[in-house]
């Protein structure tokens, strides 16, 4: 359990410094160009990854079912609007935007298929998370002078 833990918030880090270099490329270009960047970069090292392991097409790929096409297509609309919204937004407010909305959606995912131990914790989860969100974007107040 330990080493998934670490897993996931060594992705969660990989996931905040890429929407970064994204963000930035998209300053030079556009948000479209830095997904397509960005997805073709992944391709390749996927195809040469793939390649190695001796499996460079997945068995069955030919009858993949629709969850297999849909999920490289929300990523990419991911890819795009974090490239769009990183320089408008900064990264820690679009990644605690992104975070909420991911725990949102899964909270809803996980009462719809009956899962989900505890929902009103993970609800209460990602109220906080947008309490944190706001109070990072609330002004600062300068104290008095006297």
């Amino acid at each position: 359990m330990a080493a998934a833990i670490l897993v996931a918030f060594a992705a969660g880090l990989l996931v905040t410094l890429s929407r970064q270099l994204n963000g930035r490329l998209a300053l030079g270009s556009s948000a479209m160009a830095s997904s397509f960047w960005n997805h073709l970069v992944g391709f390749a090292l996927l195809a040469l990854l793939a390649a190695a392991a001796g499996a460079l097409w997945p068995a069955g790929a030919a009858g993949a079912p629709l969850p297999a096409w849909l999920g490289g297509s929300l990523g990419v609309v991911f890819v795009a609007a974090g490239s769009w919204l990183i320089p408008r937004l900064g990264a820690a407010l679009t990644g605690g935007l992104l975070v909420a909305g991911q725990m949102l959606s899964g909270v809803a995912l996980d009462l719809l298929r009956g899962g989900g131990a505890q929902p009103g914790l993970q609800l209460a989860g990602v109220a906080l998370i947008l309490a944190g969100v706001w109070l990072s974007r609330r002004p600062r107040r300068r104290p008095a002078r006297a």
